[in-house]
């Protein structure tokens, strides 16, 4: 039977998850299907639940689904537990749905593969805009590869709270109000939320405050230069697309439902590139 595989959200025509795996389908010569799902919330725990019963091997799960589907999925890792996040999800044998999240992984492997290893060793404190899946994921990655401050600003201050407690020695909530000073001490600064995507306003977040050699990254890729990254750009300072995170994070998701572990490739990145210039 064809393994067939899935990008679920809403909205979901920007993503370009679909080029990507196809991609990598032809790559390796091998049968499947990769679709892009529109899904509105309230639907999404049936459309979860029939997964099997459809005869989808698995998927990835973008805005607005990460956290539910980590209260949702049977057997989530202790990783996604931990986030409780999920953007990658899996029948096992049994029919059952695991689910993981590759967000954190794929976020450090983009800046590593745009600005070298060595970033993180210069980026002693990081500030962390949003409070949802990507955000829990990237924070939490951050920690992890050795940042000595995380600090997590969001509109909801109850949701940068929660955040920061999954490592309240390493991870501090910020309130919006005083983003300012929390800039001047950034040496990384990243964008979690979807401001800056098609129909939605532009970041309402002045650079000027930030140190000279300071990284700015935007995990939005739908335009791949956002009016953050422009700003960032024309203030000298080093900028990163979502791309890189996008094509990181697809990585291990192929991999379970397809059974061959691709890479992202220049030419690739060079693929999805173009579709993104040529569509208007």
């Amino acid at each position: 039977m064809t393994a067939r595989a899935f990008v679920v959200g809403h909205p979901i025509a920007h993503s370009r998850s679909p080029l990507i795996h196809g991609h990598w389908l032809a790559e390796h010569g091998m049968a499947g299907s990769y679709e892009r799902l529109d899904v509105l919330p309230e639907a999404f725990p049936a459309f979860l639940r029939g997964l099997a019963e459809a005869g989808w091997r698995g998927g990835n799960v973008t805005i607005p689904h990460k956290e539910a589907a980590a209260r949702l999925v049977d057997r989530p890792t202790d990783h996604a537990r931990r986030l409780g996040s999920v953007n990658t999800v899996w029948v096992e044998s049994d029919g059952r749905i695991a689910g993981d999240s590759t967000d954190g992984a794929g976020f450090l492997a983009g800046l590593d593969a745009a600005l070298g290893s060595s970033w993180s060793a210069e980026a002693g404190t990081a500030l962390v805009l949003g409070a949802g899946g990507a955000a829990r994921a990237v924070a939490m990655a951050l920690v992890e590869r050795g940042i000595e401050r995380v600090l997590v600003a969001n509109r909801t201050a109850e949701r940068a709270a929660d955040l920061a407690r999954l490592a309240p020695d390493r991870i501090g909530a910020l309130a919006v109000a005083d983003l300012p000073g929390a800039l001047a001490q950034a040496n990384l600064l990243v964008n979690t939320t979807r401001l800056g995507m098609p129909g939605e306003p532009a970041l309402p977040v002045s650079l000027e405050a930030l140190p000279e050699g300071a990284v700015v990254a935007d995990c939005v890729y739908v335009p791949l230069e956002t009016p953050l990254l422009a700003a960032a750009r024309a203030r000298g300072l080093r900028a990163v697309d979502g791309l890189g995170m996008l094509l990181h994070q697809a990585v291990p998701g192929f991999a379970r439902w397809f059974g061959v572990r691709p890479r992202v490739t220049p030419a690739l990145r060079a693929r999805i590139v173009a579709d993104l210039q040529a569509s208007p």
